[in-house]
């Protein structure tokens, strides 16, 4: 493994605060339904303070998610700060069920249906700052619900190739490959992996005063800046939008997730009209190729259509307050990777650092890490990797010929978060091992 070095170390969790707690405001559904809380007195009783209290204290952590689930007699909450898992409140199963029921009146949801997945979102405020709650309720064993809370600050929100880090590389060849017009940019990854950002920032990677780019799919607040959103049809089929789209002069085409085997084919047969931008559902670029292959049939259409394929783990920057520089040693940097040149390199504050509570970071809480960014491989359709795909070659050796060329990789752009101190070697190493 490239980056197996040094101890393993995981961060702090935040000291919890003394203070009394401020309460977030919840302000309604984001589907604009009416929340009928006089006809649900005895649930927001039971369950109104204590989903409060419950998502005010992972905001106050600076969560961007926590999920709620029912262990036994226990529910149990878990907080995700920049990705990483930490231990929340723990509440008898009907306090865990009152809370999970009443997110789910306030978001307008079906507090009758436990027996399938819903989601919604929640309009908030938390000390004077706007959030964005999303929920995903999903039903488990027992009868009970997994409720999963997603929390954005709409003008906070990761959307721009600067938000995730793109390298001017990159930015470059997305241009240089829409400028075409024609053929497939993907997005690929999996649930969590922020491969929807991810699809977006490459869209606006496109010059837009350049190209005409229109918007087919939902961007979920995002800022679609000059692009443009196309109006559809309900009695149009997929393939009779994209040609209303190609005779509107449209030059790039972002649509929503291909998801099956026959919108797949569909894209890919019109690709030669029209540059088509749009994620799917696979662990990495080469896995997302050879998912076209099978749905598909046809490697060498795929090979022919498909212009380039990102995909992106999501890695935690260097808290900027407190982060420490040190001279790496160079049998380090040769054994990593980087140039031997480097002189300074910057890792979270450790135990050592730390003589008192009055040294603890307050913009971090300590943990060393605040935000995440972008680590990105892009799998372009070169010549020698066209033959590769069209030969129906398995993802490892489409990964092999990426590193023959030497495609940006997850090694490369993380290499090269840690030369600009975005990042340290010892997330590198975290991000690597997928924990």
């Amino acid at each position: 493994m490239v980056f197996g070095f040094g101890k393993k170390r995981g961060p702090e969790p935040p000291d919890d605060d003394d203070e009394e707690l401020e309460l977030v405001l919840f302000q309604g559904a984001l589907s604009g339904a009416e929340t009928d809380l006089a006809s649900n007195a005895r649930l927001v009783q039971a369950g109104l303070v204590r989903a409060k209290e419950l998502v005010s204290d992972a905001l106050s952590r600076r969560a961007e998610m926590l999920r709620l689930e029912p262990k036994g007699k226990a529910s149990i909450a878990t907080f995700f700060v920049d990705g990483v898992p930490y231990p929340g409140t723990r509440m008898p199963s009907q306090a865990g069920l009152a809370v999970t029921q009443m997110l789910k009146l306030l978001a307008g949801l079906d507090i009758q249906v436990r027996d399938k997945p819903q989601k919604g979102g929640i309009k908030a405020e938390y000390e004077e700052r706007p959030f964005v709650l999303r929920l995903n309720t999903f039903p488990v064993q027992g009868g009970g619900e997994r409720l999963i809370v997603r929390a954005e600050e709409p003008d906070k929100r990761l959307q721009t190739p600067d938000d995730l880090g793109f390298s001017n590389d990159l930015r470059h060849k997305i241009r240089e490959l829409a400028a075409r017009k024609q053929g497939v940019l993907l997005g690929a990854g999996g649930p969590m992996s922020g491969v929807t950002t991810l699809t977006f920032a490459m869209v606006r990677s496109i010059d837009a005063y350049l190209y005409q780019i229109y918007c087919i799919t939902d961007v979920e607040g995002r800022d679609l800046g000059n692009v443009s959103v196309f109006k559809t049809n309900e009695e149009d089929t997929l393939a009779q939008t994209f040609g209303r789209a190609e005779r509107a002069e449209g030059d790039v085409l972002y649509i929503d997730p291909i998801l099956d085997a026959e919108t797949c084919k569909t894209v890919l047969q019109e690709a030669e009209e029209i540059c088509f931008v749009a994620e799917t559902r696979a662990p990495d670029a080469a896995n997302a190729i050879v998912q076209f292959c099978k749905w598909t049939g046809n490697p060498k259409l795929v090979s022919e259509q498909v212009s380039g394929v990102a995909s992106q783990k999501l890695i935690r920057l260097l808290c900027r307050r407190c982060r420490k520089a040190y001279r790496p040693n160079p049998k380090l940097l040769a054994k990593v990777g980087l140039p031997p040149e480097t002189k300074v390199l910057y890792r979270p504050p450790q135990a050592e650092d730390i003589e008192d509570d009055e040294d603890v970071c307050s913009r971090c809480g300590g943990v060393g890490y605040f935000g995440r960014t972008g680590m990105i491989e892009f799998i372009e359709m070169t010549e020698d990797m066209r033959q590769v795909v069209a030969g129906g070659a398995a993802a490892d050796a489409i990964k092999a010929q990426a590193r023959t060329e030497k495609m940006q990789s997850f090694q490369s752009d993380g290499l090269r978060l840690v030369a600009e101190g975005k990042t340290s070697l010892e997330e590198l190493q975290r991000a690597f091992r997928g924990k």
